[in-house]
């Protein structure tokens, strides 16, 4: 969602969007009112409001009307959020406050086939994630983009949302307590997706090729994952050789898409099981 906020910092008019938004924070449109406060705080391309929680997919709260979701945005909640390094940070617990993307990012982020192939086309070359803890292992991320054509986010601005945050954290919280039914009861269990890491290349690759091809999907370097895993750098590119011999793969790429398969598999097991379960309470009723 495209926002073009006039920058205000003047008491009256900050106490008048504070205002709006606390006489929403029992209405399903509070999200909207929400981004519309931090749009005149900070000067963004975009505003994406999500609760993660493990065991579920992610629910988008902002924006929810279908015009306003990209294909791309549908790609990543249906299946490419389980590589993204926000979800990945929070899932590690990651602390609530501000955090930038580019801070908790693998350092080969843009290297990666989910950058390539779902970020970049978000074209944000800056990303401030603003981070709530909420109930029930339920975590709130509000991302603010800024697209290429507007520079990065400015110490002014990231000044602003710092002393801001607290406020948003309350009225976030406050919302989620008189709301969360309202969003939970569309929620879908990640079945599959909590799986799909840990289970791919099963009965083709080792347990520790599988962990390494697990953290080259998600941006990590040889580097890297020689120091995440206490291992030789010599040794993890011996483990990504025999990664592409066993899989039959010469790119990054090529792994991105046998992965995707595989999901999909998963995907299509866990919704029969789901289906037979439901058959036979039906036929016990």
């Amino acid at each position: 969602m495209n926002h073009k906020p006039s920058l205000d910092s003047t008491s009256a008019n900050w106490q008048k969007d504070l205002a709006y938004v606390i006489d929403h924070i029992r209405l399903r449109n509070f999200p909207k009112a929400l981004a519309e406060l931090l749009a005149t705080q900070c000067n963004i391309s975009t505003i994406l409001m999500v609760t993660y929680k493990k065991s579920f997919k992610p629910i988008i709260l902002h924006p929810t009307d279908p015009a306003e979701q990209s294909p791309t945005l549908r790609t990543y909640i249906n299946q490419a959020y389980i590589l993204d390094p926000l979800f990945n940070a929070i899932q590690t617990g990651i602390n609530s406050g501000l955090s930038r993307l580019i801070e908790i990012a693998p350092d080969s982020f843009e290297t990666t086939e989910y950058y390539q192939t779902c970020y970049k086309d978000f074209d944000l070359i800056d990303e401030i994630n603003l981070i709530i803890e909420l109930d029930n292992d339920v975590t709130c991320a509000i991302s603010l983009g800024r697209k290429s054509s507007m520079g990065t986010i400015t110490r002014a601005e990231l000044n602003r949302l710092n002393e801001i945050y607290p406020i948003v954290n309350s009225l976030v919280r406050q919302f989620w307590l008189s709301q969360s039914q309202e969003y939970v009861q569309y929620e879908k269990s990640e079945g599959a997706m909590k799986q799909a890491l840990n289970t791919f290349g099963s009965g083709v690759l080792t347990r520790r090729e599988q962990e390494i091809s697990g953290l080259i999907l998600q941006g990590h370097s040889s580097k890297a994952i020689a120091s995440k895993l206490n291992i030789s750098l010599g040794t993890v590119k011996v483990h990504r050789k025999n990664i592409h011999t066993r899989l039959n793969t010469s790119t990054q790429s090529e792994i991105f898409t046998l992965f995707l398969v595989h999901l999909s598999e998963l995907e299509a097991t866990t919704s029969s099981s789901d289906a037979s379960l439901s058959n036979k309470i039906a036929l016990a009723g």
